[in-house]
């Protein structure tokens, strides 16, 4: 499996903004074939010292296999979140992890 891990930094950092990117991840992120789960945040007010906060919204999708995170990539759906939303980001960090059991 693959975990696909996105940090998003909004140029507007206003409540509102965050709210809103979270709904347009779970409009077009969510039920692509081959996802084993989806997971959409943001930035916890758990503050430790060892936290990174350079963030606003996680986004996080378990892939069952390579093959389906790379037909994510290209689908429809991912493609207009990117359209849609792309002038909205400050900064974006992607980790994509193997899994392993």
């Amino acid at each position: 499996m693959l975990s696909h891990v996105v940090f998003f930094s909004l140029k507007d950092r206003a409540p509102a903004a965050v709210a809103a990117l979270v709904d347009a991840c779970k409009k077009h992120l969510t039920g692509h074939p081959g996802t084993v789960s989806f997971s959409v945040g943001t930035c916890s007010s758990y503050d430790r010292q060892v936290n990174d906060r350079d963030f606003d919204v996680a986004l996080e999708i378990v892939f069952e296999s390579h093959a389906a995170h790379d037909t994510y990539q290209t689908a429809e759906r991912h493609n207009q979140f990117i359209a849609e939303q792309a002038t909205n980001w400050a900064k974006v960090r992607v980790f994509d992890v193997d899994l392993v059991r």
